[in-house]
């Protein structure tokens, strides 16, 4: 359980709770909930008010955005982008000499080092594309064809946060893939223009189009195009809760990569990790969001006072610290687990977007893993060099979805279509027992097409 106010060695531990009961750390930290569940802020609840004429939650806000730009297309978006950003304009499309422009004011190290990280993104996703492959089978061909989709719709925050990275980790691969255009909505800031960052990126990337547009409406723009906004077959990329209920809504429509939540991370550390570096990776994930989620999952006690005394000596360094302290109150935790197994055991439960593993011989305990979207090995495989420059993309699944999800890659970008040429011979083959499964299925439209193939009869005789 977390430590009580009662114990004086622990009452000051107001950042990062100890949790020594494995039942408690379950009912809490490591229980999951359902996006729906989230309690949207005051601030918001408000405006929400103020713009549909009643008390709405975010799935009830998300339909009536998503159904209303589908039928009005740009008016919509304009209604929606004066109601919630307090802007609207004549042309969503960002010209192509503000992207320039962004690119060129970048600092020089800045630069260098997008030109950098986007090298390494575009030489680990190269090595991952698939391959069309055919097998001979006597006669006969069977096999596989890998084409990528026509049109991507990717999408990146542009509110308390603004993630460059993130538009190189999603456009590159896409791009790698051999997507035929790919563009880009994001939310404009006060000067009418997205985070000027994010356009570089973007130029980078090798995006396309941008368009000035946030949120649900620009979801639901991307899945069902508007006079502006191309319809595109499938949306990418991590937003608030409106724009993962918003993904959820169209999907169908378009294919969407995941449902993106909060992110997270949890390190499984034994007492060889430093409780100095354990606390930096976790301030470094609660700097994110007030809803990011942060924990350490430890068989040493020590280190688990350890690390929580050096968050709270490393808080007061950080310009976020007022987001920190919210998301480790409201998410953090260090649990002691018996041993590193039971650990493992947590982990694969929970299924993290990043695990990260800080113990003596770390490679010795991945085949234990089963469930996890990134797998940080050792002490200096920490998520932070993952966010920018290490290669696979940042866009792992969330919210415990790493159970059967995984990692944004080129597979998100392509299609497959089977290959059949059936022989002669091979049809002899293998056709009367597909009429025996036919007949079997009561299908007798299905057993007569294949008995007229092995008769060797004609069509039109």
């Amino acid at each position: 359980m977390a430590f009580s106010q009662s114990n004086p060695e622990e009452s000051n531990r107001v950042l990062l709770r100890i949790y020594d009961d494995l039942d408690e750390a379950r009912r809490t930290v490591l229980r999951r909930r359902p996006p729906e569940d989230t309690v949207l802020p005051t601030r918001v609840s408000d405006r929400v008010r103020e713009v549909f004429g009643e008390d709405l939650d975010a799935g009830a806000v998300v339909d009536r955005i998503v159904r209303a730009v589908r039928d009005g297309g740009d008016a919509a978006v304009r209604r929606f982008g004066i109601a919630f950003d307090g802007q609207t304009f004549d042309s969503f499309e960002v010209p192509r000499d503000e992207i320039e422009g962004a690119w060129r004011d970048l600092p020089g190290a800045t630069r260098d080092a997008m030109e950098l990280a986007a090298s390494r993104i575009r030489r680990f996703h190269e090595r991952a594309m698939p391959r069309t492959w055919l097998d001979f089978d006597g006669d006969s061909t069977f096999g596989q064809v890998f084409r990528a989709l026509d049109r991507v719709g990717l999408y990146a925050p542009g509110g308390r946060g603004a993630y460059p990275s993130t538009v190189l980790m999603t456009a590159i691969p896409a791009r790698v893939a051999g997507v035929r255009e790919v563009v880009l909505c994001t939310p404009p800031g006060p000067d009418g223009l997205p985070h000027r960052p994010t356009l570089a990126a973007a130029r980078a990337a090798g995006v396309d189009r941008i368009f000035r547009v946030g949120g649900a409406q620009a979801v639901a723009a991307m899945a069902y195009g508007s006079e502006s906004i191309p319809r595109v077959d499938k949306i990418v990329g991590p937003g608030n809760l409106f724009v993962a209920l918003a993904k959820r809504e169209v999907f169908g429509a378009v294919g969407i990569d995941q449902l993106a939540g909060p992110t997270e991370t949890l390190l499984i550390a034994d007492d060889s990790a430093s409780p100095a570096a354990v606390a930096a990776d976790l301030l470094a994930q609660a700097e994110h969001d007030p809803a990011a989620t942060a924990l350490l999952i430890t068989n040493s006690a020590g280190v688990a006072r350890a690390t929580a005394d050096e968050v709270e000596r490393q808080i007061g360094l950080l310009d976020r610290r007022e987001i920190v302290a919210e998301s480790l109150r409201a998410n953090g935790g260090a649990i002691v687990a018996p041993d590193i197994q039971t650990a493992i055991e947590l982990a694969n439960d929970f299924a993290p977007e990043h695990l990260c593993l800080i113990l003596r011989d770390a490679w010795s305990y991945l085949p234990r893993i089963r469930n996890a979207g990134g797998i940080f090995i050792g002490e200096r495989s920490i998520e932070a060099i993952g966010d920018y420059t290490a290669g696979p993309s940042h866009v792992m699944p969330t919210g415990g979805t790493a159970r059967f999800a995984s990692p944004l890659g080129v597979l998100d970008f392509l299609k497959v279509s089977s290959i059949f040429d059936v022989a002669p011979g091979t049809f002899a083959e293998i056709g009367p027992a597909a009429v025996a499964l036919a007949e079997a299925e009561k299908l007798g439209g299905h057993a007569s097409a294949i008995r007229l193939r092995l008769g060797g009869e004609r069509f039109g005789q």
